[in-house]
């Protein structure tokens, strides 16, 4: 395919439009988990101390230009018709500020210029997860640390990050530690000292450290331009790919301290702090400050209670006992000298307890009055390159939904915000037939009832929508679920040679919950993911702390001839869906059971374009029969587009299109 026979994609209300004028429902996955990493020795499950963060390469990520046909292939077979394409900021300017690694910018055009010409489209994600890889996570470069003055090889010995790396014992024969290092237990990196800081000059430099200057410049100036520079310098490579629909600004954005009290721990939710509760230690600002100048402080210590329906408090836990000082000899913090706190001997002392929450009178609003001027400013930024870029904005996830996604934001903005089943994350169990919601504290009775939740989750994202440019489209940046259930259960069943699909019956029925509630909302959404260096081991996984999502593994791979070869609970995601409606979109189902598909849509004829819909042979493997009246119906036999229907309407009006199988057809075998 052309890469230009891809035209680009336009909001019309709250839709993805294309150039012919049908609304286009964006299916696809992001690419991939690895990404987050430097490339090829970069993973999590090997050691390592960061030393070489300057001269690392993320060529490579999600894998090698000679590999890349082969998996648009097999993504393309699934039916996915779009990618989250990560890249971070460390992968671009990890060399020093403004020093980008120009061998990566070819590298990465190269793989969007491939996935047109499989017929993708692609939006750029700049990811990051609690900061970067010396905090716990990815993202930031590593030498934005020496910026602002803080010494990163000192964060795990400091209790101020939560990092992989520091805390496995890579001699331990045991590929899980949950002693060490917990499952997830990454995200509690948002709570603690180094994220807190960085995140809050990133976002509230100017506000809250008015004279910390760096380069002549505010922090959050500094930091902000940099980011925004790394990004332009991407934009200037991919400006003439039609396919390239925008960028998702940044993944998870997180307000670090900017509207939390300075010295009150936050131990449950309230209608007056109805942040997530996190496990682990409960820090406050002032604690994370006190740690990072070398002072031992006792916190509270939260843990998940299956009982209690949440996270609860379960004695404490000293951080710091050794009290070393992580900033740097000669620098300091710059929130003590803008008068948030001060030292007295080994303690700290609060000097404003409101010193995040208000400025000069009034109250803090973090997403209205720092996340959306971030937004403003990246679009300005990245328009300036590609007028007609669409921008893709996510909330602050910890935050309450209902209030964290900005009112303010610029023209042709997507909500692309995440939704996950938070228990099945945490716990790597399907619950049934009692699920439990740890976010919401239900017990959820029923498979039905599950999927009725994960529903009404996601139509609070949806709802972030309707306040913003008077209602813009949703696509759900991420969703999806672990592999590695039951202590990689379906791993151990496929070693054994159960190549079927019985060891995956569990993950099949969580996605296909999670599918049959985006398509009751009529929602675009990005599975999250594919990792091509995926494997079925549990140190390894998608070769970032532990994390296991990817629905390909190599070592499933045993048919390099079959592109289904190597894929995870396939009959979970490989489903029929409308990828684009010659008119509106009223309504589409699948039942997975009796293999029946139904699509609703409102004709309008002077659209020049058919509908059409993915059908798979996985789920018509004896063919399928069509009932559309008054429908003009081809059905494409072409190498690669047989699983492509379309249905072209003459007249305006409401039309019903069912697809069912030919034949008692039996479940498709396989992974």
């Amino acid at each position: 395919m052309d890469i230009h026979a891809l035209g680009r994609l336009h909001l019309r209300g709250d839709r993805f439009v294309d150039e012919f004028g049908r609304e286009v429902t964006l299916r696809g996955i992001n690419l991939g988990g690895d990404s987050k990493v430097p490339f090829p020795h970069g993973g999590t499950h090997l050691p390592s101390d960061f030393s070489n963060h300057r001269t690392v390469s993320f060529i490579g990520r999600p894998f090698p230009l000679a590999e890349a046909d082969t998996h648009f292939r097999r993504l393309r077979h699934w039916g996915f018709n779009s990618l989250r394409l990560l890249t971070t900021w460390e992968a671009i300017e990890h060399a020093g500020p403004g020093q980008y690694d120009e061998a990566y910018l070819d590298y990465y055009t190269h793989i969007c210029e491939q996935a047109g010409h499989f017929g993708f489209y692609v939006l750029v994600d700049f990811h990051q997860d609690v900061f970067s890889r010396m905090t716990g996570g990815d993202g930031a470069p590593g030498w934005v640390f020496d910026a602002v003055g803080l010494d990163f090889t000192r964060f795990a010995a400091a209790d101020a990050a939560h990092v992989m790396q520091a805390v496995y014992d890579y001699g331990d024969p045991r590929p899980r530690q949950p002693e060490r290092y917990a499952q997830m237990s990454w995200a509690n990196n948002y709570n603690m000292p180094a994220n807190g800081v960085m995140w809050t000059l990133f976002f509230g430099g100017a506000r809250f450290t008015p004279t910390f200057r760096i380069e002549g410049q505010n922090v959050q100036d500094y930091l902000q331009g940099h980011f925004f520079g790394a990004q332009r310098a991407l934009a200037e490579r991919l400006a003439h790919l039609p396919h390239v629909i925008g960028f998702d600004i940044l993944n998870e954005p997180h307000g670090g301290w900017i509207g939390i009290s300075l010295s009150r721990p936050h131990l449950k939710k309230t209608p007056e702090d109805p942040r997530m509760v996190l496990p682990g230690a409960a820090w406050t600002p002032l604690d994370a400050l006190a740690v990072l100048q070398g002072k031992p402080r006792q916190l509270p210590n939260m843990v998940i209670s299956l009982l209690r329906l949440g996270v609860v408090q379960k004695g404490t836990r000293v951080a710091n006992p050794n009290g070393i000082r992580v900033w740097q000899a000669g620098r300091h913090d710059p929130f003590e000298a803008a008068g948030a706190y001060e030292q007295a001997g080994d303690d700290v002392i609060a000097l404003r307890e409101n010193f995040f929450q208000h400025h000069k009178g009034e109250a803090v609003d973090f997403s209205n009055d720092h996340l959306a001027p971030f937004y403003e400013r990246a679009a300005a930024n990245l328009r300036a390159i590609r007028p007609d870029w669409l921008i893709f904005a996510e909330p602050d996830l910890l935050a309450d939904p209902a209030h964290s996604f900005p009112t303010r934001l610029p023209v042709n903005t997507v909500n692309a915000g995440h939704c996950y089943e938070v228990s099945t994350l945490v716990l790597k169990r399907v619950l049934e037939p009692i699920g439990i919601n740890l976010m919401h504290g239900r017990v959820l009775l029923g498979p039905r009832r599950i999927e009725a939740d994960y529903r009404r989750e996601l139509s609070q994202v949806r709802r972030c929508s309707d306040r913003v440019n008077g209602g813009c489209p949703t696509l759900i940046g991420e969703f999806g679920i672990p592999f590695d259930l039951r202590e990689g259960h379906a791993y151990r069943a496929f070693a054994a040679g159960n190549h079927g699909a019985r060891p995956w019956r569990s993950h099949v029925r969580a996605l296909q919950r999670m599918y049959n509630a985006l398509d009751a909302l009529g929602l675009s959404a990005m599975l999250w993911n594919y990792t091509a260096s995926n494997r079925n081991h549990l140190a390894i996984g998608d070769g970032w702390n532990q994390e296991d999502l990817s629905v390909f593994s190599e070592d499933q791979r045993l048919d390099p001839d079959n592109l289904d070869s190597g894929g995870r609970a396939l009959d979970g995601f490989v489903r029929p869906y409308v990828r684009c409606v010659q008119g509106r979109l009223v309504r589409m189902r699948f039942d997975s059971r009796r293999r029946t598909f139904e699509l609703i849509f409102d004709a309008d004829p002077t659209v020049p374009a058919p509908t059409e819909i993915f059908v798979p042979e996985r789920q018509f493997p004896n063919g399928y029969r069509i009932e559309a009246n008054q429908l003009i119906i081809q059905r494409d036999e072409e190498n690669d587009d047989r699983s492509r229907l379309r249905l072209t309407a003459s007249r305006k009006g409401r039309h019903t299109v069912c697809l069912s199988c030919s034949r008692n057809a039996s479940p498709s075998s396989g992974g």
